[in-house]
């Protein structure tokens, strides 16, 4: 592997365990500005209602925020805000020793890559010690193409992505606990690294297992290497190397 990598590395369940509070919290938020919206609209706006919409507009679009705006014309600011309202962020934050060993460790340039908006993920990386490390952060309103939002999974992004960084799509690796996430970047010929650790913690508000192969013990054939945790990529650069 050589310098000329570039390291794609996805913010929630990957760098830390979100499942574990950070999720909750956002779906709570979340499902209380979709009840506002639905209210608004005259729409049924019932726990069970909004619940459905977040998970539908989650499943289909990939971020819920993709449904509410084109469904219901919300503020992109105004969702990302209010879903990422917290009393005490960093509280709610858990996170494995040995992250910024493992940056230092990796060759290549790292980016953050995430469906998460700017301000939260500036939050979360700094607590975690990792920002000296990233060369740039990639947050949801970021993820644009011809002035129209197109996060992960979307392949148009991950294009426009190869295009600026200049690579091929072999030296860009994803690294991700969102399968979907993982399948669309290999379809490019990114390599691709599936974090599992976190995956079985999800709450009942923050389902993903339409995400999910139907096995955690499984590999599927779009994922490269398969870790628990991330601390563990570091030690699989010479599989991740043989994959061309």
């Amino acid at each position: 592997m050589s310098s000329s990598l570039v390291w794609l590395f996805d913010l929630d369940n990957t760098l830390h365990n979100a499942s574990r509070a950070i999720f909750p919290a956002i779906n709570v938020n979340m499902n209380a500005y979709i009840a506002k919206v639905f209210q608004g609209l005259g729409h049924p706006s019932d726990a069970e209602a909004v619940n459905a919409a977040r998970i539908k507009y989650l499943k289909h679009y990939g971020a819920t925020l993709l449904g509410m705006v084109k469904h219901h014309q919300v503020s992109e600011a105004e969702f990302l805000h209010e879903a990422h309202r917290f009393d005490d962020l960093l509280s709610l934050i858990r996170a494995e020793r040995g992250l910024a060993k493992l940056f230092r460790r990796l060759p290549g340039r790292k980016v953050l890559l995430t469906n998460a908006p700017r301000r939260y993920a500036h939050e979360v990386v700094r607590h975690l010690g990792l920002h000296r490390h990233f060369a740039e952060h990639i947050p949801i309103e970021s993820m644009r193409v011809h002035g129209r939002l197109h996060p992960k999974p979307s392949r148009r992004l991950l294009r426009r992505l190869l295009a600026k960084e200049r690579k091929r799509a072999h030296q860009c690796i994803l690294v991700e606990d969102t399968a979907r996430n993982l399948k669309a970047a290999k379809a490019l010929g990114m390599r691709t690294v599936w974090v599992t650790r976190y995956l079985g913690q999800a709450s009942a508000l923050h389902r993903k297992s339409e995400y999910l192969p139907d096995r955690l013990t499984h590999r599927p054939f779009y994922v490269d290497v398969k870790v628990k945790s991330v601390t563990e990529v570091a030690r699989r650069l010479a599989r991740l190397k043989a994959k061309r």
